[in-house]
């Protein structure tokens, strides 16, 4: 039998094969998922695997008990490849994880409890059902989404809904899991995007263009569900301009006199009435009323719808700015 014969056949993403030794099933003993990893001794075979240098990637460690282990890559910058890697209801309780990269590794029902996950790349990784109590999270990286989420968005471009919705379920519990997490944790910021993501995963199983969805959205794009009131500060001036253009165009009163704009006037003269009718929108969005300048016309209309937005937008911007700056 040649030397290639005795390789694990194993290959991972960058086309690199495992240089283990073929145990029979085509595959070594890490990588062969039939293969029982519940010896006492399996902690210990595996940080001397890791240590040698052995190909982590893809390896198959279901159900092991694998509690206060210590895989971090000491004195290297970059920590252990375990990317792909099978660790579904591993037990890695206690265990010592700074800087691992689990990369599209299934971590589903794993129990990280009270283990150290700091700075930990896990990008595109079965968080499902994880076990998050005590364990350090600080500069996790997740990616733009989850696992669930991006298989669920690319089941509705292949108009299958049914899985989606289920897709964009799990994705809300993963979500949901880590926001608690982080907020008992105290990294608030963290936990103020996980609600955004499980609030926008709880809108995507909503049916499409239904009240309760728009509402979602429009509450989404106004403050991001109440963790980005600077949002609220660009839509209020972006209110503000888009008003003042209209009181250009429908007029405005000033001292008996009809200011609107004419298409015979000089650019200067119609950019001064532009800030006069800014000056209003401004006077009229804060609900201040000076009285210098009155609606006439269709004004009335838009002065006030912006009137009322005004004071709504300033009221809600208020709470949640108090909202973000007391936790």
């Amino acid at each position: 039998m040649s030397e290639n014969n005795l390789k694990c056949q194993f290959v991972n993403s960058a086309g690199e094969q495992c240089g283990g030794v073929d145990n029979g099933s085509g595959f070594c003993f890490w990588h062969d998922e039939n293969c029982c990893k519940n010896g006492s001794d399996i902690k210990q075979r595996l940080e001397d695997y890791a240590k040698s240098g052995g190909m982590l990637c893809g390896i198959s460690l279901k159900q092991a008990d694998l509690s206060n282990i210590d895989l971090v890559n000491h004195h290297h910058k970059n920590g252990y490849d375990f990317s792909q890697a099978d660790l579904y209801k591993v037990n890695l309780s206690g265990a010592h994880l700074f800087n691992i990269n689990f990369s599209e590794t299934s971590l589903m029902k794993a129990d990280l409890r009270g283990a150290n996950l700091n700075w930990a790349n896990l990008d595109g990784a079965n968080l499902l059902g994880v076990k998050w109590k005590d364990c350090k999270i600080e500069h996790l990286r997740l990616g733009e989404e989850v696992k669930q989420e991006r298989e669920a968005r690319q089941a509705i471009k292949n108009q299958k809904r049914d899985l989606a919705i289920d897709l964009f379920g799990q994705s809300e519990e993963i979500y949901r899991d880590l926001r608690k997490h982080a907020e008992r944790e105290g990294i608030f910021t963290m936990s103020g995007a996980f609600i955004q993501k499980e609030l926008t995963m709880r809108r995507m199983q909503m049916r499409p263009y239904s009240l309760q969805r728009m509402t979602s959205k429009v509450v989404d794009l106004f403050c991001g569900y109440g963790e980005e009131p600077l949002r609220i500060v660009g839509l209020s001036i972006g209110m503000i301009i888009l008003c003042a253009f209209l009181y250009t165009l429908t007029g405005l009163n000033y001292q008996g006199d009809l200011q609107i704009f004419d298409s015979n006037a000089t650019i200067g003269e119609n950019l001064n009435l532009f800030l006069s009718c800014l000056y209003y929108s401004v006077v009229t969005f804060t609900t201040l009323g000076y009285g210098d300048f009155t609606p006439v016309g269709a004004s009335r209309a838009i002065a006030a719808f912006e009137a009322f937005s005004g004071s709504f937008t300033i009221a809600l911007f208020v709470v949640v700015f108090v909202k973000k700056m007391t936790r």
